[in-house]
């Protein structure tokens, strides 16, 4: 996909041999995956949720933003309070999170979000570029139409890349209500399917789709 973090010539290839062996990263021969973490029910994580065509809603509150995925049923908050972004101890005392610790500000009509302290067993994208605990990712939000939002990510990760990786910019269109509106119930969270992982699920369609059928042709 356009705008996916590392994916350029520019990224140092030795770090993405290293990442294709270690353990975390598992790629055939082809630079295809073949256990990506979020199919094992794990989180998508930040900023791989963002690479899918996904609606997102920004909900504007008076000291956060919360933008809220329809895929996982996800939420991010960004802070806007004037709290400092997390760093060295106060960093280490938090830990790494899926979706990072995450802070915001406007710089005249562009929202600029700073997320630090992600989870390193989360992917930047498809590929499976690493990125390290201590990375900070900015992504700016910028209003360029009546219906359209330009968003670009930067990468600021010296313990893996000699330089900070700007992304393609990318761009998000409104979308009609009617397309988040099921059986007459509408927001983000009204689609048919929730889009969350989760092992029971899984369970019960395997059942559904081999087990039984398996089970009542043995019968006939």
């Amino acid at each position: 996909m356009k705008g996916r973090i590392g994916d350029t010539d520019d990224v140092l290839r030795e770090v993405v041999e290293a990442a294709r062996a270690s353990s975390q990263v598992r790629l055939n021969d082809n630079g295809e995956e073949t256990n990506a973490p979020w199919l094992e029910c794990n989180p998508m994580g930040f900023p791989r949720l963002l690479n899918d065509d996904e609606p997102i809603e920004f909900i504007i509150t008076k000291d956060k933003i919360l933008q809220v995925f329809q895929l996982e049923h996800r939420i991010r908050y960004l802070w806007t309070d004037g709290r400092q972004l997390p760093s060295n101890q106060n960093l280490e005392n938090l830990g790494p999170a899926w979706y990072g610790h995450s802070v915001a500000k406007w710089d005249g009509d562009t929202l600029v979000i700073n997320t630090v302290g992600l989870d390193e067993r989360a992917w930047l994208d498809n590929l499976g570029y690493p990125k390290s605990f201590h990375a900070r990712i900015e992504e700016t939000w910028k209003r360029v139409g009546a219906n359209t939002l330009e968003s670009q990510l930067t990468l600021f990760d010296p313990e893996y890349y000699t330089a900070p990786y700007v992304g393609a910019k990318r761009t998000f269109k409104r979308l009609p209500d009617r397309a988040t509106t099921y059986f007459g119930w509408s927001g983000l969270f009204a689609g048919i399917t929730e889009g969350i992982c989760a092992p029971v699920n899984e369970v019960e369609g395997y059942n559904k789709g081999f087990r039984d059928l398996g089970r009542a042709k043995s019968k006939q």
